[in-house]
């Protein structure tokens, strides 16, 4: 009679979890078999929770699944399962190398200093009795190698690498900004050593003001999880944090303080020297003629970025492409020179 109950309720219980389900999120524990769960609307419901659930998994923030006409807790879901962000694996790391970056020397040693060398030889730090940095801030104007940099940092280390866009972050209910944070930071600690990079950041992070309206407090109750999440770190903890932005100048005081953004590298436009390599890394594959003197486009005097650089020579190919040629010549480059060089008007006031 016994196992004729179980079946039967075993069925049942696969028969109230064939129907779709809606998500909640778990709040608090009333008693052994009711609960109080939030939805994505912002109500709240008290709701019963099926025997066969088990308890020690109902823990606040919890993501668990609720029966779409009796609202009665019927499952809990893995902390993963409804959020977007997600690890990169070994195969899925962006392939790129400090090689493939022109210039960029005292960038790359200090990223390498602030990033690789806490998590490889943490010991070191022990030793000399002081913290490693938390966070790394990479600005500078668009196209200098800032995303670039990061991905080779990714590719070089074997911690996890957790990539995320400010702009994610801000979600359609209220709420899910500051939980997506908690969840970043929790996987990455789940998953130590860890380095998180978020780019584009000043989506996220710009400085407070009186918000007028709920899409901008939310802004500000993200960022404010942010600074929280930052401050919560364990030294001994492997997480390291790169965040990425073109304008450090509207980012918000408390972020940019020592203790969350301990190390601060700037990514100007490139100088004649920095020109040359960048030059050399993008023709390295090049089919060249003779005659194309890469001396004569570092020589001169315009403002370009690394992006731009790159530009400039793939329109060159394309240009040679274009004409049915296997050659590139020096008439592609110039070419391509017009083409991508940005006209002084178009330059910002901040940058100059």
């Amino acid at each position: 009679n016994l196992k004729r109950e179980l079946l039967r309720a075993q069925e049942e219980v696969k028969r109230i979890q064939s129907v779709p389900l809606v998500i909640g999120q778990f709040m608090e524990m009333v008693d052994g078999n009711n609960g109080i769960v939030g939805s994505t609307t912002g109500s709240n419901y008290y709701v019963r929770i099926l025997s066969t659930i088990n308890r020690e998994l109902l823990k606040p923030s919890a993501s668990v699944a609720l029966h779409r006409h009796s609202n009665a807790l019927v499952d809990v879901l893995p902390p993963e399962a409804d959020s977007s962000i997600s690890l990169l694996g070994s195969s899925e790391k962006p392939n790129v190398t400090y090689t493939d970056i022109g210039g960029c020397d005292i960038q790359k040693q200090e990223i390498r200093e602030a990033v690789e060398l806490p998590l490889t030889h943490h010991e070191l730090y022990k030793q000399i009795g002081i913290d490693p940095p938390r966070g790394v801030l990479l600005y500078g104007p668009p196209g200098t190698g800032k995303t670039m940099l990061a991905k080779a940092v990714a590719h070089h280390t074997t911690a996890a690498f957790i990539r995320v866009v400010g702009s994610e972050f801000v979600q359609k209910y209220l709420g899910e900004g500051p939980r997506m944070v908690r969840d970043v930071f929790r996987l990455a600690k789940e998953n130590a050593p860890a380095i998180i990079f978020i780019d584009e950041v000043d989506a996220i992070a710009t400085a407070r003001f009186d918000a007028q309206t709920g899409a901008d407090r939310e802004v500000q109750r993200i960022l404010m999880e942010l600074l929280n999440q930052m401050d919560g770190f364990d030294q001994t903890v492997n997480v390291k944090v790169i965040m990425a932005t073109n304008r450090a100048d509207t980012l918000d005081p408390a972020l940019l303080r020592p203790g969350r953004l301990d190390r601060k590298i700037e990514f100007p436009l490139p100088d004649r020297r920095q020109k040359r390599l960048v030059f050399q890394v993008c023709t390295a594959k090049m089919n060249l003629s003779d005659e194309v003197d890469l001396e004569d486009y570092v020589s001169r005097p315009d403002k370009i970025s690394a992006a731009d650089i790159a530009a400039i020579c793939q329109e060159a190919g394309m240009h040679a492409v274009r004409k049915n040629r296997y050659v590139i010549l020096p008439k592609d480059f110039e070419k391509g020179y017009r083409t991508n060089v940005k006209k002084p008007e178009t330059d910002f006031d901040f940058y100059k």
